[in-house]
């Protein structure tokens, strides 16, 4: 029996919602493992909820994630928005947002997966990113459109007298303030959230969200925009942080036009996560929405590569090179993939969940789904004529399959063009689809081998409900 695609991109099972994820690599017991932490989307209409809890993978195999449980629930009840862990001896520090995100929390656990206990009022402030330095110094970095960031003392708890700084990078007015004077702000590179500080390679790294307000027509961004992870970099932790770049934007797929422009995929909604090296690969965590709001959101990981210029500048995303010099880095690509860098196994049962590419925008979407069982599927629904779903990647080795199998139900008649390598790449299945079937084998009509995207495009009359698909050989 085919076994069901259980990790990919997002990598952790569909039925769980984790925003947010600070990514960490702790040894515990002998044994490196990598510890998501992030806000838990189980309100379902408003954002986040009122416990936290840890996932883990090993270093070897990103897509391999066991559940630890809960491990922090708020003092008073509330919600608990976005949290950072950091280890400092054989002590973990859990920065927890409570009172969504106005009043920071430190507790303590022997334990990277918790329970954090203890807890401490802080002064530190909304999406709190905490850095031990590689002498033991310890930096907290916070904010909500204006930045601020501080050294801690050796409690973990109290900012060191003398050292707040607010605002070492652009930043923002609060968007939603009518009487906000935008005047002497550079809008296109504008701090809103999350921060996220790193150590790489000797630079002081930090992570954000930006809200971009100036057109970015390369990524189809015509409206003001968070949905990007970018960074700054600097020789010293709390000032001097230079311009950097964006690592990853969650609007999907981005097609290439004709007059240069880009057009995105996928809705974009807010953006927060961090970097984390795993042998040697560095790699962005990041989330995306599902649904029609932005309280089911799901965690996404890329591969990012990282580089140090002659000029001391340091690139990270998808870097271009000149004569072997790094010369600009770009936003690495949303895909399906994930951490299986070499293409997701297409004999395996794969949600039409793991779909990062729906056109057109606003159609058909991600159900979220919440039943906590591992033959779950999250279906791609209110598909209409010309919608489009895509994976990149799928991974079909040296034979060719013989047939595609597609699980969806549709109100009215159907055709199903199933293309590789672009949306508008070769039909090599197709099939009619029609109310009161479930199940449907097409034929592949071509030789396809390797790692190649997929797409689904979807004509006719009615609506569709597109839940899983597999290839056979």
């Amino acid at each position: 029996m085919k076994e069901r695609l259980r990790s990919a991109n997002p990598y952790l099972p569909l039925w769980e919602h984790i925003p947010d994820g600070e990514p960490r690599v702790f040894e515990y017991q002998g044994e490196k493992r990598v510890y998501v932490y992030g806000s838990h989307d189980t309100e379902r209409t408003a954002y986040c909820g009122r416990d936290q809890v840890v996932w883990s993978a090993p270093v070897d195999d990103l897509t391999d994630w066991t559940y630890h449980g809960v491990c922090y629930r708020a003092t008073n009840g509330s919600v608990l928005y976005a949290p950072d862990v950091v280890q400092k001896g054989d002590t973990f520090y859990l920065y927890a947002a409570e009172d969504c995100g106005s009043r920071i929390m430190v507790a303590s656990s022997h334990n990277p997966a918790g329970p954090f206990e203890n807890p401490r009022l802080t002064p530190l402030g909304f999406d709190p990113g905490v850095l031990v330095d590689d002498d033991g110094r310890v930096y907290a970095f916070w904010g909500f459109c204006s930045a601020f960031c501080a050294e801690l003392e050796d409690d973990m708890c109290t900012i060191k007298e003398g050292t707040l700084r607010r605002n070492p990078i652009g930043h923002i007015p609060d968007p939603w303030n009518e009487q906000n004077n935008l005047s002497g702000i550079d809008l296109r590179d504008a701090f809103f959230e999350a921060s996220s500080p790193r150590k790489i390679k000797g630079k002081y790294v930090f992570v954000y969200s930006k809200r971009y307000v100036t057109p970015v027509p390369e990524l189809g961004v015509y409206e003001p925009c968070n949905g990007f992870l970018s960074y700054k970099w600097s020789d010293s932790p709390l000032s001097g942080y230079q311009d950097g770049g964006d690592i990853s934007f969650n609007g999907g797929e981005i097609l290439q036009l004709p007059d240069g422009t880009g057009q995105q995929t996928y809705r974009w909604g807010n953006n927060h996560g961090g970097l984390v090296e795993v042998n040697g690969q560095w790699y962005i965590f990041y989330h995306r929405h599902t649904g029609t709001d932005e309280f089911a959101r799901q965690g996404m990981i890329e591969p990012v590569d990282v580089a140090v210029g002659k000029d001391g500048k340091i690139y990270i995303g998808d870097i271009l090179y000149k004569n072997g010099e790094p010369v600009k880095s770009v936003p690495v690509e949303e895909t399906s993939q994930g951490a299986s860098v070499n293409g997701i196994d297409a004999d395996r049962i794969i949600s039409a969940g793991y779909a990062c590419h729906l056109t057109p925008l606003g159609q058909a979407y991600i159900k979220p789904v919440y039943e906590q069982a591992d033959g779950v599927s999250a279906p791609i629904v209110d598909i209409r004529d010309g919608v489009t779903a895509g994976f990149r990647y799928l991974q079909f080795g040296m034979n060719s399959p013989k047939a595609c199998t597609v699980a969806m139900t549709c109100t009215g008649k159907m055709e199903v063009k199933v293309r590789v390598d672009s949306w508008r790449g070769k039909v090599v299945a197709r099939f009619a689809a029609e109310p009161g079937k479930t199940l449907y084998h097409a034929p592949v009509e071509c030789g396809m081998i390797g790692r190649r995207a997929v797409y689904f495009e979807f004509c006719g009359e009615g609506e569709a409900c597109f839940d899983w698909f597999t290839f056979d050989w």
